[in-house]
């Protein structure tokens, strides 16, 4: 009896003892369908419990290591040729397997919105490319937004790698899909993009703590928000937005019958077209919440069948029902309205379309000059026009100076945006892989540092060398997309933070390794998202062919070089002409702005000779300074080289 006791006790005990031991845990890159780098070593890591002795079975060699007290194991894979697909299978006090692994390249692809922008967000221009995508080699993970300002995460909180065939491409960022179909057509290797980008964010967040050594005031920032004490009493000195923006008070959504019900009967509703902004329709300095309204008639043919609304962009939010239904809606004014519409919803007759527009500054309403119609394979009926308007909700003005960023008995506070406070975006979305190798880094970002362009390129700077530094690799290319035109077009010579933004990005190129690409007619002036991402990334692959591969191959467009003042004429050498300087439509040079001691400037004419260009203006005897294509959107900035690349706007001072 007494030795049954004693073998169920230590039955009982080694189980327990088999389920304290902690599971062998990867972080999520290492995962079913990872790219890894090839001919470099690649690090493997993880967690489980302490002292434990680990073993990595890979392409039929096993690699051992030991996890520390902490629980962290690590071991290097020796260096690999492009290949795949392997199976990885890691032992420990359990097994884990790791499927589908390829070896070929890996670029890191960050920045802002337009690196995020995935190809279903422009599915009518690149529908084709949808449709046909079938490249299982091109693999693609996107990292979930995670900000850290306490110092680097060790791992995501999600995430999958996908494949560029089917459905699945859609997710792919546009920009890093045309960029590594470009590289795979060409050399026929894997090619893996980790995307780490996150809509309107400024580079300071980008920037690793390495980066920022020469940066004493934004050290003093990093140290301030690994205070606990000190970022919750900021936080308890900032605005709240829930409270005074909020839709209680929104009346059509409070009343007996909301606004957008079928059963709802609009009384005293004003004309309003769309598109357009209600600041110049009428109503003048409102930011709130203003439903529109329209009865469209909708054939037969369209019945039974799925349809999409076009509703181009909107300042800022919005929801649009149908019939009552809700069917889409967006929370911030970049995205393009495409929504779905449910089989059902619609019906033959007049349908009732409701579009609640809630605005938090500026001009609100839908963007001029985009598409405004519901369709259904071949039938389209056209949503622009006169609708109905009724204001919903007027909010209230808000005086930031209400919130006092002033403590008297401590420091002084500051409102904290962790997406815009230094390293919180790398200390959550890159800093957990920076073991992993990379062939490269894309970079597509400069928006949101548009306020302040002057200090741009000392960013840049900070954040090529802190990403080298912590990837241990001081020459890792990087390829960073020149901002391409927007906004309203200026047809007179105008001062720019676009253009001196641009400037800080073509000054950038002093940094060892790196490449920009020119997009200064790729932009559209009503969205700061342009639909074409597809010249965007292949020409980052052209740079990329360059910079990481080696090739002998004309990569950029024209980029100013020197410059000599003959009497009244300004004659400019140019770098990167290829077979020579050219306008991209047969057209005179354009955009060419020129000034003497006044700084005044005039249009100028300019003419290509050889591979210079000469610039002069009968109203200037005596030029000091010439700019070319300097405003937020150039006119027509039609400079290139025979190859088809752009020139970069410049400056000479």
């Amino acid at each position: 009896m007494n030795n049954l006791k004693f073998t169920l006790s230590t039955l009982l005990i080694g189980l327990i003892s088999s389920t304290l031991l902690a599971q062998i845990r990867l972080p999520k890159l290492i995962s079913d369908g990872m790219v890894l780098q090839r001919d470099v070593k690649v690090p493997v890591w993880g967690w489980s419990s302490p002292n434990e002795r680990i073993s990595v079975e890979f392409n039929g060699k096993k690699y051992k290591a030991k996890t520390t007290e902490a629980g962290k194991w690590s071991l290097e894979l020796p260096k690999m040729k492009s290949g795949g697909p392997y199976t990885m299978v890691i032992k420990g006090n359990d097994t884990l397997q790791v499927k589908d692994i390829l070896v070929g390249d890996v670029w890191l692809c960050s920045g802002q919105s337009n690196m995020v922008h995935q190809l279903d967000i422009h599915d009518v221009l690149y529908e084709k490319e949808i449709e046909t995508a079938n490249d299982s080699e091109i693999r693609h993970y996107k990292i979930p937004t995670t900000t850290s300002i306490t110092g680097p995460k060790d791992d995501f909180i999600g995430g999958s790698w996908q494949k560029a065939v089917g459905d699945e491409v859609r997710d792919f960022s546009a920009v890093a899909y045309f960029f590594a179909k470009k590289i795979y057509d060409k050399y026929q290797i894997p090619i893996g993009l980790i995307n780490a980008s996150v809509g309107g964010t400024p580079i300071e967040a980008w920037i690793p703590e390495e980066g920022y050594k020469d940066f004493p005031e934004i050290l003093n920032i990093i140290a301030e928000n690994k205070d606990t004490t000190f970022v919750n009493a900021s936080k308890r000195n900032q605005p709240d937005f829930d409270r005074d923006f909020s839709s209680t008070e929104d009346k059509g959504l409070t009343g007996e019958i909301p606004w957008y019900a079928v059963n709802f009967k609009p009384k005293n509703w004003r004309r309003i077209n769309i598109p357009g902004y209600w600041e110049d329709q009428g109503v003048k300095d409102l930011n709130g919440v203003v439903w529109y309204r329209r009865d469209v008639e909708i054939p037969e043919s369209m019945i039974g069948k799925k349809a999409r609304v076009f509703l181009g962009r909107i300042v800022d939010a919005d929801e649009l029902y149908i019939n009552g239904v809700k069917v889409g809606g967006k929370t911030y004014q970049y995205p393009q309205r495409r929504y779905m519409v449910p089989e059902n919803v619609l019906k033959a007759g007049k349908n009732t379309f409701v579009v609640r527009v809630t605005n938090h500054s500026g001009k609100g309403g839908f963007v001029p000059d985009k598409p405004y119609y519901i369709f259904s394979e071949k039938d389209t009926v056209d949503l622009k026009g006169y609708w109905e308007y009724k204001v919903g909700q007027v909010f209230k003005s808000f005086d930031y100076s209400a919130y006092s960023i002033n403590n008297s008995e401590g420091p002084k506070l500051r409102r904290i945006n962790p997406q815009n406070e230094p390293t919180s975006l790398f200390n959550g979305m890159i800093a957990p892989f920076k073991q992993y190798p990379v062939k490269g880094i894309l970079w597509y970002q400069g928006e949101s540092n548009t306020g302040n362009p002057g200090d741009y390129k000392d960013y840049m700077k900070a954040l090529v060398s802190g990403l080298r530094e912590v990837f241990n690799n001081a020459s890792i290319p990087f390829i960073y997309a020149q901002l391409p035109n927007f906004m309203d077009v200026s047809y007179v010579p105008t001062e720019s933070n676009w253009a001196v933004l641009r400037e800080s990005q073509l000054e950038s190129l002093s940094i060892p390794n790196t490449a920009m690409t020119v997009n200064i007619e790729l932009g559209e002036w009503n969205d700061i998202h342009p639909d074409n991402k597809k010249d965007v990334g292949e020409r980052m692959a052209l740079a990329a062919l360059k910079v990481a591969y080696n090739e002998d191959i004309v990569y950029s467009g024209p980029l100013l070089e020197s410059y000599e003042i003959k009497k009244s004429k300004v004659v400019i050498s140019f770098s990167h002409t290829g077979s020579g300087l050219t306008t991209n439509d047969g057209e005179p040079l354009g955009e060419f702005a020129i000034a003497g001691e006044d700084k005044k400037f005039v249009w100028a004419n300019a003419k290509i000779d050889g591979d210079k260009v000469i610039v002069w203006s009968d109203q200037i005897d005596n030029p000091k300074f010439v700019r070319y294509a300097w405003a937020d959107n150039p006119d027509n900035p039609n400079l290139f080289n025979k190859e088809g690349l752009p020139a970069s706007p410049f400056r000479i001072e």
